[in-house]
């Protein structure tokens, strides 16, 4: 998924998904959501099916990773100053 550059990746495995977002460690996590690849910039976030996530959690770090795409695109000095797509 990409917008104004990667936002993320997405694998699949036998036992999960595997989201993979570029520059996961600038993301906030207030809910914990990344379980996976905590080290570096990038960060993930594994599902397994029996995983129950909430939707409102899940697409919060794909707005803010996608505003901070679009900052960087823009020169915006603060990724808040634009607007992230609608999920």
């Amino acid at each position: 998924m990409s917008h104004h550059g990667i936002i993320c990746t997405g694998e699949s495995y036998r036992d999960k998904v595997k989201l993979t977002f570029a520059k996961g460690s600038a993301l906030n996590d207030p809910s914990g959501l990344f379980n996976a690849s905590l080290t570096g910039v990038r960060r993930a976030l594994d599902i397994r099916e029996e995983d129950h996530l909430d939707e409102a959690a899940l697409k919060a770090p794909f707005q803010e990773a996608a505003a901070a795409n679009a900052a960087c695109k823009t020169g915006a000095s603060d990724a808040r100053a634009v607007a992230p797509p609608r999920l």
